[in-house]
């Protein structure tokens, strides 16, 4: 029978995890009762469309018959990475990441409350996706609870290895793609477009106390975390995120021939995605690298043109 200080405890433990969820949106809670499979879809539908500009953009080119799948996943995504970033205490985050993954296991055992995992099961199911992927992206935002900084570029390609490139491979499978040399390449483009992210982000990110530039590039171009606390847009920090940029753009390039390796539907989406990502390269270029203090930013105009470069692609 367990004890009394034991009951406590899993009380306790609730009673935080409650607390956790009210710090985030109200329908990201775990419901008392699974919603229809039609009400699931339509709510990751909604989700999708009003969180993320960028993925109403691309769905624009999506097959009909993948758009609710994609809507899917893309819930599943936000809503992990909202648990691991915008709850504020890393101890709730971890237990509330920790509730996820038991309606991800429910999810594979047929019976998740949580609208999300209704519908991604419809996904799962049909394109018999394993649950690797899910369960590693969960990995990576355990992991920013625990680790903040990263002292090699090693070290950080293994965090992408969890927090990115699971993403990519959930596509291909989406779109009927599971072979090892497409994964590979998938996972170029995806781990470059976090780097694209994490040297677009560094002072939002410093104010997380995170730091993703690798420390022993600090040491090599004579930078300190003083620079970044202080938005010092120094000389040397500036060589310095020329050279990630560099790094960053090698990245995409080894990616760019999984686009001729798909089918004309799912390349359109890769190549605006790429390019965007490439385009805050060029974006951090064009102030020339001072990104400490002002987030390098694409413009809707160039936005735009990308959309419409994508488009054509697609007729061409």
């Amino acid at each position: 029978m367990p004890s009394i200080s034991s009951d406590a405890e899993v009380h306790a433990a609730q009673s935080d995890a409650s607390a956790g969820w009210s710090r985030l949106p109200p329908e990201y809670a775990i419901p008392a009762k699974a919603p229809s499979l039609i009400e699931a879809q339509q709510y990751c539908r909604r989700l999708a469309r009003s969180h993320y500009e960028n993925f109403s953009v691309a769905s624009w080119f999506l097959p009909e018959r993948l758009r609710q799948h994609f809507f899917n996943v893309y819930a599943y995504c936000r809503i992990s990475d909202d648990l691991g970033d915008e709850v504020g205490d890393r101890d709730l985050s971890r237990q509330l990441l920790d509730q996820w993954e038991s309606e991800l296991e429910a999810c594979y055992h047929g019976n998740p409350r949580h609208p999300v995992f209704v519908a991604l099961r419809e996904s799962v199911l049909e394109f018999d996706i394993p649950k690797q992927p899910f369960a590693a992206l969960l990995s990576a935002f355990r992991q920013d609870q625990i680790i903040q900084r990263y002292r090699s570029f090693e070290d950080l390609l293994g965090y992408c290895r969890n927090s990115a490139n699971p993403v990519g491979h959930l596509v291909l499978y989406l779109c009927g793609y599971r072979d090892a040399e497409r994964q590979a390449l998938s996972d170029y483009t995806c781990t470059a477009l976090q780097l694209a992210n994490f040297w677009q982000d560094v002072s939002c990110d410093y104010e997380k106390s995170r730091i993703y530039l690798p420390l022993e590039d600090f040491d090599r171009f004579g930078v300190s975390e003083e620079d970044i606390a202080r938005k010092n847009n120094s000389p040397a920090f500036r060589t310095m995120m020329k050279f990630e940029v560099e790094r960053a753009r090698e990245w995409f390039a080894r990616g760019l021939p999984l686009v001729g390796k798909v089918d004309r539907e799912l390349a359109v989406d890769l190549e605006l995605f790429s390019r965007g990502g490439m385009k805050i390269l060029d974006a951090i270029a064009r102030q020339d690298y001072a990104v400490l203090g002002r987030r390098p930013a694409i413009s809707k105009r160039r936005k735009l043109a990308l959309v419409a470069r994508a488009a054509l692609g697609r007729y061409l």
